[in-house]
């Protein structure tokens, strides 16, 4: 409508100025003709009273003059007649218009000294008259009196008004079929053919490139649309052809790579795309608080370490909350953008949701209800109707999002985490032929746990509506199998480890989510950045330790300073000697318990290095802000040990992130054993975080390790993490998704 408004605007504009031109000519001419009409009328009435006015006035009948005038009261239209003797006195004049003879009528000496009869508009009140004057001669040719006759010019005006309506009532017509016009016309030269060619290049986007497109005219449009179809033509061999390749260099690489994870994706998805859903965004745009200017960041989250690498890999679409304040500058009008900034490699669509929504469904059950409850770390979860509901509402907008991306074949579908347990169903509800995977990043409970959900039977039912189902490790699997067998009615297969419930069959496995090791960064910056780092915080000669967390209750990072604090009272040979780095980065805080967290670490912080300072050392550096991976790897680099004291975590990727930083292998990792990489990296030193002796010593002994055997444990882990990295988990999850999606 607004393209047809900026085409038929100017139109009618010119249009309604000439006919307002021309209308008013007209009504100027209208208006001179009905005068003139007038003029006529009063002159030949005021002639044909002539001699009897002349009569009257040559023998001054008073009389007379009054009932000559007072036949102009009688008649229907506001006429009035007045007579003047030769001295301009009135001798007689029509009652209505009595208040005349007050008025100033020069024009009257005018025509009785000119002898000659005169005609004009004269004002009367607040009415417009015509008056027409008319010099009576005696018999000598002298003026002896004269006759003025008034007319109303009202009916005059009221029919201009009738002429000005019926124009303007014309041009709105005119108006209107102009519209009307312009709207069929372009709606059968322009949008119906954009309908059709843009129906079309959603068919060719969505996979439908088989059938012969729907533009029938032999127009631009319709050529356009057939050199489309040459180029999906094109696409498709070439395709083909890549896929037919990539299996081919897969026969012959063992080890994960990026270019391996391409070709298996092109190997075992083809054409089709692969679609990701997330809370976290990959990439956030935010406000520089300093600058006041936008930039581009990637958030601390273990699912966007493990998964951008993965997209920049294989291609694709991620979906994901668009959470940052600047973030819908950035978009393009299906909310979507080319990532990372200045090297797009796959598509980043955001969704919007309103305040209501993420506080209930992210804040309130996700985080204060899932959370806690996954976690056993007896932090007590809150489950609120009112969260519950905002829940549903996210995961039904998350849903109809993919459901516009979805190709018309074979489409895969990834999400993750806790935050859409039950958008897996929703999707298949809408796309049956969709093949979807979950991946669930945090522990799974037992049965027990579980069931003291109070939506415990929706979420189980829409995460069966997926056809695999991973874990970060076998135990949550069993765990996962039992709770659906406890719980729900259906077909649990332990020795396939597959559910059967509504006749759809979903796959439970693990897969040990991980980095990417080969990926070192700039190693001349990450030099350079432990100088900087080195002189800043006076580390020189220091056995340093480093920790990296998001500020959480289930990271055990005041745990840990306990055991820092008891490792300094059993060893204060190490003080002025040891230091450890604490990166910490804000999360939640919206919620209480995480906002209460951040004031007891800062408590018990700034009590240990009370404590135990020394002049201008103390032992712990708390530097609590956002760091991102580049900032990061210094700090792993610089680091003789790094603590991972987890209470309870699905898999923990600090640990493997530092021991792929670790080139030099010169290092110890002291991680908790109720993580999920401690069931690979059995060559750490495996801590009991609750248990603060235990991890005083256990500090002791990552620092008075000989090298030969530091060297020895992380080149075992580091051949571990080489071997099963971050590209042979997604690997391993789009080679079982294809295989399922071809079942």
């Amino acid at each position: 409508m607004r393209r047809v408004l900026l085409f038929v605007l100017p139109i009618l504009i010119i249009v309604t100025l000439v006919f307002m031109m021309f209308g008013a000519i007209q009504v100027k001419s209208e208006e001179a003709k009905l005068l003139d009409e007038l003029a006529r009328k009063a002159k030949a009435v005021a002639e044909s009273m002539e001699l009897s006015v002349k009569h009257i006035l040559e023998n001054n009948d008073s009389k007379g003059a009054v009932r000559q005038v007072e036949k102009f009261q009688k008649r229907e239209r506001l006429q009035g007649c007045i007579l003047y003797d030769k001295e301009r006195k009135i001798l007689a004049i029509t009652e209505r218009f009595s208040e005349w003879k007050d008025k100033d009528k020069p024009y009257v000496k005018e025509v009785m000294d000119n002898k000659i009869a005169r005609g004009g508009v004269e004002k009367f009140k607040e009415n417009t008259v015509y008056s027409y004057v008319l010099p009576i001669m005696g018999d000598n040719e002298d003026v002896i009196g004269a006759v003025e006759l008034i007319y109303d010019t009202a009916y005059v005006f009221m029919q201009l008004t009738e002429l000005w309506k019926r124009l303007s009532m014309a041009l709105v017509i005119l108006v209107l079929l102009i519209v009307v016009i312009s709207v069929i016309v372009q709606r059968r030269i322009f949008t119906e053919p954009v309908e059709r060619l843009t129906e079309w290049f959603t068919k060719f986007q969505k996979g439908e490139i088989d059938a012969k497109h729907p533009i029938k005219e032999k127009g631009e449009l319709g050529k356009l649309a057939s050199e489309v179809e040459q180029v999906a033509l094109n696409i498709r061999i070439a395709r083909k052809a890549a896929s037919d390749e990539a299996t081919k260099r897969i026969l012959n690489e063992d080890f994960w790579t990026e270019e391996k994870l391409k070709d298996v994706v092109r190997s075992k998805l083809g054409e089709n795309s692969l679609f990701v859903i997330s809370n976290r965004e990959p990439y956030i745009h935010i406000l520089d608080e300093k600058t006041k200017t936008p930039r581009c960041v990637r958030p601390a989250s273990g699912v966007v370490t493990a998964l951008d690498p993965v997209l920049r890999a294989c291609g694709g679409t991620w979906i994901a909350h668009g959470s940052g304040d600047t973030d819908k500058k950035f978009v393009n009008s299906k909310n979507k953008l080319g990532v990372p900034p200045g090297d797009d490699r796959y598509i980043l669509k955001r969704v919007w949701l309103t305040k209501d929504e993420e506080e209930g469904y992210y804040y309130g059950f996700s985080n204060e209800g899932l959370w806690p409850l996954c976690h056993n770390t007896h932090t007590r979860p809150v489950f609120r109707e009112a969260d519950w509901e905002q829940y549903k509402k996210a995961n039904e907008k998350f849903c109809q999002s993919i459901i516009d991306e979805l190709p018309t074949k074979k489409p895969y579908v990834f999400i993750q985490d806790y935050h859409f347990s039950i958008l897996p169903k929703m999707i298949k509800d809408k796309r049956p032929d969709t093949t979807i995977a979950l991946f669930w990043h945090i522990p799974w409970p037992n049965p027990e746990i579980f069931s003291t959900c109070p939506y415990h039977k929706e979420i189980l039912e829409g995460m069966l509506g997926c056809d695999l189902l991973g874990f970060h490790v076998q135990y949550h699997c069993n765990n996962f199998l039992d709770t659906v067998n406890r719980l729900l009615e259906c077909r649990v297969d332990a020795e396939k480890f597959s559910i059967v419930r509504s006749g759809r069959e979903t796959k439970v496995k693990a897969f040990p989510i991980s980095v990417d090791i080969v990926d070192h960064g700039d190693q001349s910056v990450i030099i350079e950045e432990k100088g900087k780092i080195s002189r800043e915080f006076d580390l020189a000669d220091k056995i340093v330790g480093v920790g990296v967390e998001r500020i959480d209750y289930t990271k055990g990072i005041a745990e840990r300073m306990y055991a820092i604090d008891r490792f300094l009272e059993k060893n204060p040979q190490y003080k002025n000697k040891f230091v450890f780095i604490q990166l910490a980065a804000p999360s939640r805080t919206h919620i209480k318990r995480y906002h209460d967290l951040m004031g007891e670490i800062d408590e018990v912080i700034e009590k240990i290095n009370w404590k135990h300072m020394d002049g201008n050392w103390k032992p712990i550096i708390y530097l609590k802000r956002h760091f991102s991976p580049e900032e990061i790897k210094p700090f792993f680099n610089i680091a003789d040990l790094c603590i991972v004291s987890s209470l309870h975590d699905g898999m923990n990727l600090v640990a493997k992130e530092y021991i792929a930083a670790k080139t030099d292998c010169c290092g110890s990792l002291v991680l908790s054993q109720f993580t999920g990489a401690a069931r690979e990296l059995t060559d750490a030193i495996l801590i009991n975080p609750y248990a603060v002796e235990e991890f005083a010593d256990s500090i002791r002994m990552a620092v008075e390790m000989p090298l030969v055997e530091k060297k020895k444990r992380m080149e075992n882990m580091r051949k571990i993490v080489f071997e099963n990295n971050v590209f042979n988990w997604a690997g391993s999850i789009v080679t079982d998704l294809a295989s399922l999606g071809r079942s």
